[in-house]
């Protein structure tokens, strides 16, 4: 089945939801003339790339996986190629700054190109999406040398990054990494140490891979706090940028792996031999801090990955649903029809398409905010649109793709027996999904995170700050008199009230019952996702509304998804609120002992 990128509905949701329009008012966005229809121009094209030459390669890279022969990796046939063509694009430079070669254009634009690079092939597209994490990060916290040394070979796509945080011991707890970095007499570092899971650790796509190592230094505190961030060339570069010897850095292993087998997953050994000879990022012992940056861009990706993974295979269900004639139609027909008139199976393309498109308006909206907050110019409006940015990232991140999870299974299911088998392509997805609640930071993470730092810190004032915003949408619900908007309405503020109850808790009883709170975060962030992918859900259900007579089809399908959504999604947001409040203690009534 030929992937189609999605391109009316990423349009909607640009203009739409995540108001691409005030976006490109920017002052930093002025100088490039950016507007909707530039936007659809380079969507369109950017298509013809994704379809035609990256996709193609998924199926191949899943057969074929990465492998490491003498020394070295061999990615699948094609990918690097493909690579070629993707850096020649510019697409890697996408939305970094001009200064060292990039196009300088918005997060926003740039998450319409990530999406349907993950949609075409996930494999390949983790390469990509972990340079740029590299490069936010090195904007952020190197020095200028090493900036004008490595940044526009990076955003060129000449070279490539790398995030190397896991050990054999440590797994997510960064507390315990011991990977060394011994202060040279020139100034520089020598890293020793061993790091696991390093996506696209190596690989023949480029002449340099610049790895960021997190490693400590002799006197360094114990803890989180005595971490720094290194980066650690593949190849030493010349002080006229020329590459010089290899450092010493090896690949010696490769993951064999459930699903992404295309993409390499690497075992590192630095300092076999002298000691791979690393530049410290910023200054010692704040290196977790710098390399949050470049989590933070990374767990946005993974959700768009999330995003990406569930339309690819929502595509590949509903092709298969139109032409697997099965049994007759419930109303009558003279012999079997398409299994996608029957009403089950509708309910599970609908739920597919809901999930999909509302995590795809939440993801879309963020990445306007981060926009709009980065860039402005009133610190009151900058604090507020980043706050809200940051209390999506775990949302984004982990509803997305425990979404991925649940969407491909569906697949499966549509598929019948059919999609149990390899070679319809189906079960791929299925592998493929399974990695991303888990790497970048698991679901219980994310939902941590967005449970202790971003609402009981600031005693949930950015989350109120969201219902807000939510009654709006409400108010402009209740002046519709269409029966979606009504239904609507009715589930969108009955899952708002729960949403407040259930902060109303956490904000109350994290000292008391600490434990019994962090038991329902993970029903909390998927509670949080449900209510605020519903209010996207809502306003895309209000525009298309007011857009219906520019394109019917489109628009009352549009409709249709956010009813559904609505009446079988948002309708569990109550019982939710339920195991949060409620639910603490019966999770954490065991003993040890007792499992």
């Amino acid at each position: 089945m030929r992937y189609e990128v999605p391109v009316q509905e990423i349009l909607f949701v640009m203009q739409h939801i995540a108001s691409f329009d005030q976006v490109t008012q920017l002052e930093q966005f002025r100088p490039a003339e950016l507007d909707i229809e530039m936007a659809q121009a380079i969507i369109e094209e950017s298509a013809k790339f994704f379809e035609d030459v990256v996709s193609p390669l998924n199926w191949v890279g899943d057969q074929q996986p990465a492998i490491l022969k003498d020394g070295q990796v061999i990615t699948t046939p094609g990918f690097k190629a493909a690579f070629d063509q993707f850096t020649a694009g510019g697409y890697q430079g996408l939305m970094h700054p001009v200064k060292f070669g990039g196009q300088g254009l918005p997060k926003v634009m740039n998450t319409a190109i990530q999406e349907m690079m993950h949609s075409a092939n996930l494999s390949f597209s983790l390469c990509p999406m972990l340079t740029d994490g590299a490069i936010e990060a090195l904007l952020t916290a190197a020095n200028p040398m090493l900036q004008e040394r490595y940044l526009p070979q990076m955003i060129s796509g000449k070279w490539t990054g790398t995030m190397n945080l896991t050990e054999p011991q440590s797994g997510s707890d960064l507390s315990l990494v011991r990977t060394r970095a011994q202060p040279s007499s020139d100034g520089n570092y020598r890293i020793f140490g061993t790091k696991v899971y390093i996506t696209y650790g190596d690989h023949d796509f480029t002449e340099n891979i610049i790895h960021l190592v997190l490693a400590r230094t002799p006197d360094a505190p114990a803890g989180i706090k005595g971490i720094s961030l290194l980066m650690v060339p593949k190849f030493l570069v010349n002080e006229d940028g020329s590459l010089g010897k290899q450092n010493d850095v090896q690949c010696i292993s490769l993951e064999h792996k459930l699903g992404i087998k295309a993409s390499p997953t690497a075992v590192l050994q630095f300092g076999d031999q002298d000691g791979a000879i690393g530049y410290l990022i910023g200054e010692e012992n704040r290196g977790l801090e710098y390399m949050f940056i470049m989590m933070n861009a990374a767990r946005f990706q993974v959700g768009m990955q999330g995003i990406g993974l569930s339309e690819r295979a929502y595509q590949k269900a509903v092709s298969y649903a139109k032409d697997r004639l099965q049994s007759r139609d419930l109303e009558g027909s003279e012999g079997p029809v398409a299994i996608i008139n029957h009403p089950d199976i509708k309910r599970m393309l609908m739920t597919m398409r809901a999930k999909t498109e509302g995590a795809r308006a939440l993801a879309y909206l963020g990445a306007a905010r981060f926009d709009l907050g980065e860039y402005a110019t009133d610190p009151l409006i900058k604090k507020a649109h980043l706050s809200f940015y940051e209390f999506l990232i775990p949302i984004i991140k982990a509803f997305s793709t425990e979404n991925a999870v649940d969407i491909a299974s569906l697949g499966i299911q549509v598929h019948g027996g059919m999609g149990f088998i390899e070679e319809t392509g189906a079960a791929q997805y299925y592998r493929d999904a399974r990695i991303l609640p888990i790497y970048e930071g698991t679901t219980a993470i994310q939902a941590n995170d967005l449970i202790g730092r971003k609402t009981a810190r600031d005693g949930g004032a950015v989350a109120r700050s969201i219902t807000r915003d939510i009654l709006k949408t409400e108010q402009a619900l209740a002046n519709s008199a269409s029966f979606a908007a009504k239904s609507m309405l009715r589930h969108l503020t009955s899952a708002r009230l729960s949403f407040e109850q259930a902060i109303e808790f956490v904000t109350t009883h994290m000292t008391p019952e600490i434990k019994n709170v962090f038991a329902g975060s993970v029903p909390y962030l998927m509670m949080s996702g449900y209510t605020l992918a519903g209010w996207q859900m809502a306003n895309a259900l209000l525009k298309a509304e007011e857009h219906m007579a520019e394109d019917p089809s489109f628009y009352s399908a549009k409709v249709a998804t956010a009813h559904f959504f609505a009446e079988h999604l948002l309708n569990q947001v109550p019982s939710m609120v339920s195991s949060i409040v409620e639910g603490g203690a019966s999770v954490n009534a065991l003993t040890q002992d007792q499992f």
